[in-house]
């Protein structure tokens, strides 16, 4: 008799198959993140924007910018002592110009200029800051004292204005000398530390 060939065991029932996602516009819209989410991270967490930097806006943070942008020359300590003249020079005429020579004009516009002087004077002659910045102040104050009859009455009008604006004579000449501190403590620290740096031989 003829025996009809039978499946062997190991095939098994089919299996069903999970049926596949509609294909069309609603299909690949199903499958496509929605928008502000990214894949991997876990859903109902939109992604944050890009955020500026901390404190990149404060006001602190510009005036650093501002400073950094200013120029920075290396003025010798003769150099340091004839920028300060001149520039007080020219301020007291100026301030004869046009504020009829005020003496107070004068004493604030010393104070910026001593801090000048004082930053950008090079390494090796810091301590000729605050040297020099009084005699520019005494320099510029000529075309600002009250002039008399002869040198005696001009020597006379600038001793006067030196006495009566000795406040602000004082306060340009500390703020030099406490930029200049500041200066020598900061090169102190990096020689110390590029010592350290250095290895042992």
């Amino acid at each position: 008799m003829e025996q009809h060939r039978t499946r062997p065991a190991q095939y098994g029932p089919r299996r069903s198959r999970a049926p596949l996602p509609a294909q069309g516009r609603g299909g690949a819209a199903a499958a496509r993140p929605p928008a502000g989410r990214v894949v991997g991270r876990p859903a109902g967490r939109p992604v944050d924007p890009a955020r500026p930097a901390p404190g990149a806006g404060s006001p602190v943070a510009r005036a650093v910018r501002a400073v950094r942008g200013m120029p920075n020359p290396r003025l010798t300590g003769l150099g340091s002592g004839l920028f300060c003249a001149a520039v007080m020079t020219l301020l007291g005429f100026l301030d004869d110009l046009l504020f009829g020579a005020s003496l107070t004009v004068y004493g604030v516009l010393f104070v910026p200029v001593s801090l000048l002087t004082a930053l950008w004077v090079r390494r090796g002659d810091l301590l000729t800051a605050p040297v020099v910045v009084p005699i520019a102040f005494a320099v510029g104050l000529v075309p600002v004292a009250e002039s008399g009859d002869g040198p005696a009455g001009r020597l006379m009008g600038l001793v006067t204005a030196l006495a009566t604006e000795a406040g602000w004579l004082y306060g340009g000449t500390l703020v030099a000398g406490s930029a200049v501190i500041v200066r020598r403590i900061r090169l102190v620290r990096r020689r110390a530390a590029a010592r350290n740096r250095t290895p042992a031989a």
